[in-house]
């Protein structure tokens, strides 16, 4: 090797290690952002998931009945050895709370069972017998129920600490004593109706607020940036005011006796007051104001770079002003549509406080649900559930957008 090849060589190796050490800096500088997202976001989203799907009441407080109904057909009478089996695990439960526990989750399966379970638990211990036949009489003696199959399915049907019945039963669907997936009875089916309900509202609201969007966004972005900056302080406004004083203002607002009625009451157009508060309309006005910010944004960021010698042009060509400004500048803004539309869309089905304080029974949205079960049912598995059809839902936009986005430029 000749000196030459070898300067070069060595100039190589100081440009890789410089590399290297550039690289390592950036991912130092990263570390600290990478944790955060870790343990704030990664690491609660995977909680969720798992919760959603964790069934581990039944299966930690009655191993042995589980074992003895492994093989049951899950219609005849179930072996004698389960009734044994259910005595013991039942004694095995030390606290009142445990059997709680296990009584409120057999609850959400089949009505009656907490009852059944919180009976036979301060019934024990039972006079000590090796004879099946004793020990199924004294549990019948006990509560009759106990011969009854539809609580010994629900115990078998939950053995595994893993099931889908909460991610089902977000989408009213259940799984039967078989083990098939059917939909449920129609007076039971709630949430399919409560998510097109959400998903209805935030695209109505996404589309008023695209409305309002489009055209002030293009009068900002025809203004100097003085004026433009001046004005988009105006509309972020609420950015800068707590959403609970938000809601206020609009409950006074809105109100039969507000200042909206009042208005249109003295301008001769309504005899009495409109029904704003309480119901969808008011939901939508107030979301539309919290949420018309995000969709601003993004529309004048893009207009902000459209040249205006493209319509300019089009119409000194002999184009319809209207027409030119459909045809040349509107295409260049999809952009700022899609990321404005996803961005106010995805906030609008995870609403909570607004439907809760300012709409009716009608118009709550999927978030409400979420917060009930988790709040006042205790029923964290199904909670987590509905927050996993959110997420899904989230995720199936965000996918379809990023495909449009890649299918523009060859649509272009």
């Amino acid at each position: 090797m000749t000196a030459a090849d070898a300067g070069i060589e060595n100039m190589r190796s100081a440009l890789r290690r410089d590399a290297r050490r550039r690289t390592a800096a950036a991912l130092l500088l990263t570390l600290p952002l990478l944790a955060f997202l870790l343990f704030t976001f990664i690491v609660p989203i995977g909680a969720l998931l798992l919760r959603a799907v964790d069934n581990p009441e039944i299966a930690r407080a009655l191993p042995g009945t589980i074992a003895a109904l492994r093989g049951w057909d899950r219609e005849s009478r179930p072996p004698a050895a389960a009734y044994a089996a259910i005595v013991a695990d039942l004694q095995a439960l030390r606290e009142q709370s445990d059997a709680g526990t296990l009584a409120r989750r057999l609850n959400t399966e089949v009505g009656g069972a907490r009852s059944l379970v919180m009976n036979t638990w301060r019934a024990l211990p039972l006079p000590a017998t090796t004879d099946a036949a004793q020990v199924h009489a004294q549990l019948i003696g006990i509560d009759p129920r106990w011969d009854e199959p539809w609580i010994w399915q629900a115990i078998a049907k939950n053995g595994s600490r893993l099931t889908p019945d909460y991610l089902l039963a977000a989408v009213d669907l259940r799984r039967t004593v078989e083990g098939s997936v059917e939909s449920v009875d129609a007076d039971r089916s709630a949430f399919r109706r409560i998510l097109m309900r959400t998903f209805s509202i935030a695209a109505i609201v996404t589309v008023l607020c695209l409305l309002l969007a489009y055209p002030l966004a293009w009068w900002l972005s025809t203004m100097t940036a003085r004026r433009a900056n001046a004005l988009l302080i105006v509309v972020l406004v609420p950015f800068w005011t707590s959403i609970l004083v938000r809601m206020a203002a609009w409950i006074v607002l809105l109100q039969s006796g507000g200042i909206v009625n009042q208005s249109l009451a003295a301008a001769g157009l309504i005899d009495r007051p409109l029904a704003l508060l309480f119901n969808r309309t008011g939901v939508v006005i107030a979301m539309v104001h919290i949420l018309l910010p995000f969709m601003v944004l993004p529309l004048y960021s893009v207009m902000k770079g459209i040249p205006r010698d493209y319509v300019r042009a089009a119409v000194s060509l002999g184009s319809h002003p209207l027409a030119a400004f459909v045809r040349v500048y509107v295409p260049q803004t999809y952009a700022g549509v899609a990321a404005g539309s996803l961005l106010v869309f995805i906030l609008g089905i995870g609403y909570y406080v607004t439907p809760a304080l300012l709409g009716g029974p009608e118009d709550q949205m999927l978030s409400y649900s979420v917060a009930q079960y988790a709040n006042v049912h205790l029923d964290w598995g199904m909670a987590c559930a509905l927050g996993g059809v959110l997420l899904t839902a989230t995720l199936l936009l965000y996918a379809i957008y990023r495909r449009l986005a890649r299918m523009e430029p060859a649509l272009a």
